[in-house]
């Protein structure tokens, strides 16, 4: 099976292919079920292809499949061929296992909708284009579902395309993602020119020979320039928030499986070329804290359901970036695998707030439904408690262990920590507030849409309380120093080309460890009472503290005015550029102006000419004997 791995994606394919071309004679039903089942045939093709992996012997969990010869010219070649190791196999499962839930509660939330069938496609094929990225043996390969991703992202964000916000949602992640995908293109030109190879294996095995640090510096920050761009840091974040236009389970699948973990698993794949540049290392750390220290900031005083989640999606992309940029590869990744169950999870539940609530997101809007949706108020709950860090679920176990790292490692510290645990009591505070506004108090919902309100059908709620169990037992995986079988399965994987180990001392400290995770508990625990105080006990005190505060509040309440910032430096110099200067100057004066002028002498000179062509028989035969007189003076002269 594990030769079979090209399965995986040739399914998602499969089913873009159906319903993308026959969606016109498929009933909504059967656009669902096909787009769903071909997802469904993914995880199970890669539960049993990681079963038997489980079966090797740790030095033989390395295995590259060609399936076809690409490109091959002189020595070099490109394959498309699909890898199979402890990372791959990790991420498999997460997309197909989380993309399969979020199919099939899309069945229930895009009852009616008259596109089902392009937006099952879509979803298929972004499927498709993650597991290619994923899966890609080389660096080719890897770009072209990287570009697959941002291609998907595009359409279905703008989904709804006859609402022009949501159309200019979808255009601005597109274009934002076109400026970080240069700098991966860039990236990959070096690569090339200087290993003469884009296969991975190739190029990570020379990494220590062929790099200096200058060459190692700029490969690495021109990759993460790319990674900043998916994976929205600093200073690309700016189109996830806005990608909330298109649907719910869209949004879901972005966050938690496909596109955002895309640069977090670039960035740990290419750790033996990060691992040569001490500058690129830090640049990454420094990156990681500052995206989600901004981001949890913006949460707090968001009032847009799906937008304090966006933004808790962005804190979190940072905390991996700090893992990778310690050189915790493997805690990244296992925040990865958390946070794709809890952030699913929370976007699904949001969806579920949404569809009782006839699509509304404002959370002032809504209030006291706890009694009228309690599948739902469990459900988000459980989602809410591990992305705060509560012990002993998901999210505390991989947070707590980014913690840890980040204060053990040479390219971290104490202040690191610090700058961590705070983050962490603003997402405990964040996550409760969304709770306490959406769940609690007295209810705020127009009386329109309060008659109407019922939870979700069963096809939507089942996928929300698998969710809900995989965030809150998913970390015990990764119990640190008991039973952590996640990351001494990616062991091999960051040992290959590299036997570093940053942390090793910190493995003996237990003690202190233990101290830490409780002070880390201790914050995230502040954090929800915090917002207990500010939204159950007391509901008048945010309005009291916004306005004593006016200019913090307002300043975080325009998102740093960083939208503004890039309008007045990017945005209009340029569309003042291609207005006045290549519109209006080089396109009218001169390309037009030149064509124009050209056809006008032309015009000009034809109507001399038509002067000549009279059709009197007299005056063409005057003409000839003008002619036979000029000629005949010619030769009397000469």
């Amino acid at each position: 099976m594990i030769d079979l791995l090209w399965l995986v994606p040739l399914f998602p394919l499969l089913g873009f292919l159906v319903n993308g071309i026959g969606g016109h004679r498929i009933s909504e039903r059967q656009a669902g079920v096909i787009g769903s089942a071909a997802i469904a045939a993914s995880f199970l093709t890669a539960v049993v292809i990681f079963w038997q992996f489980l079966g090797l012997p740790e030095s033989e969990r390395y295995i590259s499949n060609t399936v076809y010869t690409w490109i091959e010219t002189g020595d070099f070649s490109v394959n498309i061929g699909f890898l199979a190791d402890p990372l791959s196999m990790v991420m498999l499962l997460v997309v197909t296992g989380v993309g399969t839930l979020i199919h099939i509660y899309s069945i229930g939330y895009m009852h009616g909708d008259a596109g089902i069938s392009r937006y099952f496609a879509y979803l298929n094929l972004f499927t498709f284009s993650m597991l290619l990225l994923i899966l890609a043996d080389n660096f080719l390969l890897m770009f072209v579902g990287w570009e697959g991703v941002g291609l998907c992202s595009y359409l279905l964000i703008g989904f709804w395309f006859e609402n022009d916000d949501y159309a200019y949602a979808g255009r601005k992640a597109f274009v934002v993602n076109r400026v970080g995908d240069f700098g991966f293109l860039l990236g990959m030109f070096l690569i090339f020119t200087h290993f003469g190879s884009l296969n991975f294996d190739s190029v990570f095995g020379q990494a220590a020979l062929v790099l200096n640090p200058g060459l190692a510096t700029a490969i690495c920050l021109l990759l993460f320039v790319g990674a900043t761009g998916k994976s929205a840091q600093i200073p690309l974040y700016v189109w996830l928030p806005d990608a909330m236009a298109g649907p719910t389970p869209v949004s879901a699948l972005i966050h938690a499986a496909t596109m955002v973990t895309a640069g977090v698993y670039m960035v740990a794949r290419c750790h033996a070329l990060f691992l040569q540049s001490a500058v690129a290392m830090n640049v990454v750390t420094i990156i990681g804290i500052a995206t989600a220290f901004l981001a949890a900031t913006i949460a707090l005083v968001s009032n847009d359901i799906k937008k304090v989640l966006a933004y808790s999606t962005i804190s979190q992309l940072g905390y991996m970036f700090v893992a990778c940029g310690v050189g915790a590869f493997g805690a990244g990744i296992f925040h990865v695998n958390t946070h794709a169950y809890f952030k699913a999870l929370l976007f699904l539940s949001a969806g579920s707030v949404m569809h009782s609530l006839q699509n509304e997101t404002d959370m002032r809007k809504m209030g006291g439904l706890r009694s009228k949706l309690p599948t739902t108020y469990r459900v988000f709950l459980t989602g809410a408690l591990a992305l705060a860090g509560i012990p002993f679920l998901s999210g505390f176990f991989s947070k707590d262990e980014i913690l840890w790292k980040a204060l053990n490692s040479p390219y971290g510290g104490f202040w690191l920590w610090l700058l961590g645990a705070a983050v962490a009591g603003l997402t405990a505070f964040y996550t409760f507030r969304l709770i306490f506004m959406t769940f609690f108090g007295e209810s705020r919902v127009d009386e329109e849409v309060a008659a109407h309100i019922h939870e979700s059908p069963r096809v939507m709620t089942v996928p929300l309380i698998v969710l809900a169990v995989l965030s809150a037992l998913g970390g015990l995986i990764g119990i640190p120093h008991l039973f952590n079988q996640f990351e001494h399965f990616l062991d091999p994987v960051f040992t290959r080309y590299t036997h570093i180990d940053y942390f090793e001392n910190a493995h003996h400290l237990v003690g202190t460890e233990v101290i830490f995770m409780a002070i880390s508990a201790l914050i995230a625990v502040l954090g929800v009472g915090f917002a207990y105080l500010f939204y159950v006990a007391r509901p008048a005190l945010p309005g009291q503290i916004s306005t004593r505060f006016r200019a913090i509040y307002a300043f975080m309440s325009n998102k740093w005015y960083v939208d503004e910032l890039y309008n007045t430096l990017i945005v209009r110099p340029l569309q003042v550029l291609a207005d006045v200067v290549l519109w209006r100057w080089v396109d009218i004066k001169m390309i037009d102006g030149f064509v124009n002028q050209t056809a006008q002498s032309i015009g000009r000179f034809s109507e001399l000419l038509r002067k000549s062509e009279t059709g009197i028989v007299q005056n063409y035969a005057l003409s000839v004997a003008l002619g036979v007189v000029v000629l005949f003076g010619y030769f009397l002269l000469s």
